[in-house]
């Protein structure tokens, strides 16, 4: 087994099509991009002692619950791939894979013991430390390994991997509910179970990524692709290590691009539901629709706009991001005013899909300005953004609003502050994209 792992043995042989690596890489990140849909079992956690509704002082609250699951596991996302980055590098990615699996899978196995106990510290370790760590090393583990089978068309690659991820909460979403529709007893809210066979479920098809993966051989190339034997303006032909680009201005200036992008989408991503609600007064059902649209415009623009970037250039579409955006943040209001839902909808939509687009893009960015040696460990530390924006953004969003109503403003308005200082957050992000300049040659590993 351990043989099976090594990174030789996964060395593509002559023949081999770099199109199955993208189906192993959509199979792992669709398993660990279920943390999206981990909502669908907020309630029913909230009811593991009362069944049909929660006990005071005995059952566990919705913050309590989004705490230790959802928030743990992002966070511990970004800090696992930002310290096991050069592991993953150096392994390669079936082994990585199949480590993201065991914690995964095994971070349920341990959740559906912290609900079987009753013990939020049990679930927390589970989903939330022990999954998170699988979360990281499933979302980086593909990366480098898309890069290097695809230097043609790299944002092309990295937004179809990146796509699964944004891509789970549509399949790991439904299943959940149906699987705690099947388990629900007059004793149990079906949790418990549905981890289990989850657990079961994810493992497999995350083996079946790892068991297809293949790395190309060193000296590989595209048929009919020529490499450049010179640098471009911002794609460079040399490579700087992970330890050496942390000391470079262009990582904490792509760090900025990332935190700025995701704070300003996950705001509007983490209260729509409310938000549309209060704005235009439609029911619980046409907001969760809303939501449903959001996804898929998530996933849809992580493959749409980093394959543009292909032609454009990565500098030139977070341009796009940053401007276009700002500009769709300061329509939303305009749209409550004239009460125009289809503006809204449409506004949210395109701001959705390029926050989807910025994770999908940011691995090619890397690429162009770092080169592919250790593309996998310096996107794990670059990702830490995303850690931060989890944090800002919903707060954002959530404390704004909430204390604009609290002062009078109509529920209607009270978000209006709020999406004009999230686009004054894309400014922020549009200045450090403006900002990044080729890498100093200083920084480049020279050759043996």
């Amino acid at each position: 087994m351990a043989s099976f792992l090594d990174r030789e043995r996964t060395v593509a042989q002559p023949g081999f099509s770099r199109w199955l690596v993208p189906p192993a890489a959509i199979a792992v990140q669709m398993c660990v991009g279920e943390i999206y849909g981990f909502s669908v079992f907020n309630i029913p956690l909230t009811r593991a002692i009362g069944i049909t509704k929660s006990v005071p002082e005995q059952d566990w609250t919705v913050p309590h619950v989004v705490l230790c699951t959802y928030s743990l596991g992002l966070v511990i996302l970004g800090l696992s791939a930002a310290f096991l980055g050069k592991w993953v590098e150096r392994v390669g990615p079936r082994r990585t894979m199949f480590t993201s699996a065991c914690c995964f899978c095994g971070g349920l196995l341990v959740a559906s013991l912290g609900v079987h106990l009753h013990n939020l510290l049990v679930v927390a370790l589970g989903y939330g430390v022990i999954g998170g760590i699988g979360l990281g090393l499933g979302y980086i583990a593909p990366v480098s390994t898309l890069v290097k089978w695809f230097p043609d068309r790299p944002g092309m690659a990295t937004g179809l991997a990146i796509m699964g991820f944004g891509s789970g909460a549509l399949v790991g979403a439904p299943f959940g509910v149906e699987l705690m529709g099947h388990f629900k007893t007059a004793t149990s809210v079906g949790v418990e179970e549905t981890f289990l066979v989850m657990a079961a479920c994810y493992f497999v098809m995350m083996n079946f990524g790892a068991w297809i993966v293949r790395v190309p051989a060193p000296d590989w190339k595209p048929e009919g692709f020529v490499a450049a034997t010179q640098s471009g303006k911002l794609i460079t032909t040399a490579h700087v290590a992970a330890d050496e680009a942390i000391k470079t201005p262009q990582f904490y200036l792509l760090w900025g691009v990332l935190c700025c992008n995701v704070t300003a989408g996950i705001g509007i991503l983490a209260q729509a539901s409310p938000m549309c609600q209060d704005m235009f007064g439609v029911t619980p059902v046409v907001a969760g629709g809303f939501v449903g649209l959001l996804s898929i415009c998530n996933m849809v623009g992580r493959f749409l706009w980093s394959s543009a970037s292909d032609f454009t250039g990565r500098k030139a579409i977070y341009v796009i991001y940053f401007l276009l955006g700002c500009v769709l943040y300061c329509l939303i209001p305009f749209s409550q005013r004239i009460g125009s839902v289809a503006l809204f909808v449409a506004v949210t939509c395109i701001i959705i899909s390029m926050y989807g687009a910025g994770f999908a893009t940011i691995p090619a960015y890397l690429r162009d300005l770092f080169g592919t040696v250790q593309v996998g460990a310096i996107h794990g530390r670059v990702i830490t953004a995303w850690s931060m924006a989890a944090i800002l953004g919903p707060q954002l969003v959530t404390n704004l609003s909430s204390y604009q109503k609290q002062h009078g403003v109509p529920k209607s308005e009270a978000y209006n502050t709020t999406v004009y200082i999230m686009a004054g957050i894309l400014l922020v992000g549009l200045a450090c994209n403006l900002l990044v300049r080729p890498v100093d040659p200083r920084h480049h590993l020279k050759e043996a």
